[in-house]
């Protein structure tokens, strides 16, 4: 069996410019902030990631879809363009203490050979890192994402994403930002997906500081996500990251957030999201002609 390679998910310029529609309840949670009719259905955000798929992948090196929601949709519909490759969510998110997420495991359901089947290339799992939860068992979680993928020919996409400790010690975002990748950022997978430095905002200088510590404790090719960040300061932000040494962006937030909720939300794409992914793909191939 032939393994993809991180070429199976680039741009023609080798960076990284990949849309994720994998949000579950957090998305549920957007439509209802936004407006929209109460309670917001299953078939909601089903229809509006079919639709993102549709309108959106021909701009995208790859796509992030979700089991829960539209992964069978998308393949069934034939939703994702021919130049852009699908990437699997195979993480799932168990809530508690009020939050959609407050716990994450690799989902049981994920089926690594009808993926590959489907021609799904890899696999992503959501890591939750908090400084008082055990190393061990997130480095054993990880080797374990990293061998489904490797033996079915996938590559292995991880996110960490930090939280605060469950137990009273403060917290410094930034700090565990550096800490989980010190951890997790040689941990045998394919590409590391971290959450921007600062939130994206803050001066130029300290943007690619932060940046660089970053890009010295991930011993991978690695790329930003958009959750937290702006969407008008995320442009700058895979700029800036990719200065620094990331390879581009795997983002949603900053490409669709702006149209949840608006009345035709296919023409709300097309003149929003798109130009802005259009945008997005333009700064990667910049950044990556520098090299």
């Amino acid at each position: 069996m032939t393994m993809y390679t991180l070429k199976d998910i680039t741009r023609p310029s080798g960076g990284f410019a990949m849309l994720a529609v994998d949000q579950r309840e957090a998305m549920r949670l957007m439509f209802a902030a936004a407006g929209a009719p109460v309670p917001v259905t299953d078939k909601h955000l089903t229809d509006f990631k079919v639709n993102a798929a549709k309108i959106l992948s021909p701009y995208a090196s790859a796509i992030l879809v979700d089991q829960q929601f539209c992964y069978r949709q998308i393949v069934e519909q034939q939703a994702v363009a021919r130049s852009c490759a699908m990437i699997v969510a195979a993480d799932e998110f168990i809530p508690g203490n009020g939050i959609p997420v407050d716990s994450v495991v690799i989902d049981k359901n994920i089926d690594a050979r009808a993926v590959r089947r489907d021609g799904g290339k890899a696999l992503k799992l959501l890591v939750l890192w908090r400084s008082d939860e055990d190393p061990q068992q997130r480095l054993e979680m990880v080797s374990a994402f990293n061998q489904l993928c490797h033996d079915n020919g996938l590559l292995s996409i991880i996110e960490p994403v930090v939280r605060p400790p469950r137990r009273g010690a403060g917290f410094d975002r930034e700090q565990a930002i550096i800490d989980a990748a010190k951890e997790l950022g040689d941990s045998g997978a394919d590409l590391y997906k971290v959450e921007m430095p600062l939130f994206g905002k803050g001066t130029q200088q300290a943007l690619l500081a932060a940046s660089q510590r970053l890009n010295d404790n991930i011993a991978m090719p690695w790329v930003i996500l958009s959750s937290g960040v702006d969407d008008k300061l995320f442009p700058r932000a895979v700029s800036v990251a990719m200065q620094a040494g990331a390879s581009g962006f795997l983002a949603g937030r900053a490409v669709w957030s702006s149209v949840i909720g608006l009345p035709d939300t296919g023409l709300m794409l097309r003149d929003i999201s798109v130009p802005k992914l259009q945008r997005l793909g333009e700064i990667v191939d910049e950044m990556m002609a520098r090299r």
